[in-house]
């Protein structure tokens, strides 16, 4: 969800500005995919490296994360939308955390889109992690190394009953993908809308699927 900051540049206004704004288009997000029978909404919203902006900035994006869940956990629950997260959550602030695994246990019976919050989140921590796991269980004599396949790997991922997605779309014009889910977009499709996060609407999505959908996927065979 890139852009916040430009967007808010633009208009004169302070940066946090921009984030306030980015909550309209997680709603957009939200309701066009339970509309258009989405099972997985993964929302990258902090990284491993976004510790390193300025700490009053921090602080506000964890406010706003207990924000956003307390003003919306009854609408996504009306929706039957589960919430979950992927990342090192246990480095988040503890009230964020707090919040988080509550609404995390309070919709962990819903069985619509599952909206998966990506928080204190990096592709490589979490490949890391996964080689840890490994490496403990080898040492334990739980696992034996020889074993060791990408199916291992993709187990002790953070969220391993979660398909890799088909889409990984990242607003702004950048065309990059900064250390999001490396493994499991490995045969994903992208797409780089020029749109502010801020300002992705319904129709941005709209347009997503149809490039989704003229795509050729051929996974390393003929297709």
């Amino acid at each position: 969800m890139d852009g916040n900051g430009r967007w808010a540049r633009a208009r004169g206004l302070a940066r946090t500005e921009g984030h306030k704004a980015a909550e309209t288009s997680i709603h957009e997000a939200v309701s066009w995919c339970g509309e258009n029978g989405v099972g997985f909404l993964t929302l990258f919203a902090f990284s491993t490296e976004n510790w390193s902006r300025p700490a009053a900035e921090v602080t506000l994006i964890m406010s706003l994360l207990r924000s956003f869940i307390s003003r919306n956990l009854p609408e996504l629950q009306r929706k039957n939308v589960r919430i979950r997260a992927t990342g090192r959550i246990e480095a988040l602030p503890a009230k964020a955390l707090a919040d988080l695994r509550g609404a995390v246990e309070a919709t962990q019976g819903n069985t619509g889109l599952q909206l998966i919050l990506a928080l204190n989140y990096g592709g490589r921590a979490e490949l890391a992690d996964a080689a840890r796991r490994i490496a403990a269980e080898a040492v334990s004599g739980s696992l034996d190394p020889a074993s060791v396949d990408e199916a291992a790997v993709a187990a002790r991922l953070y969220l391993p009953d979660v398909p890799d997605p088909d889409l990984v779309i990242r607003t702004s014009g950048e065309k990059r993908i900064s250390n999001f889910l490396l493994w499991q977009s490995a045969y994903s499709e992208f797409h780089f809308p020029e749109v502010l996060w801020p300002d992705f609407r319904k129709e941005h999505l709209d347009e997503a699927l149809k490039v989704f959908s003229s795509r050729r996927r051929r996974f390393g065979g003929l297709g």
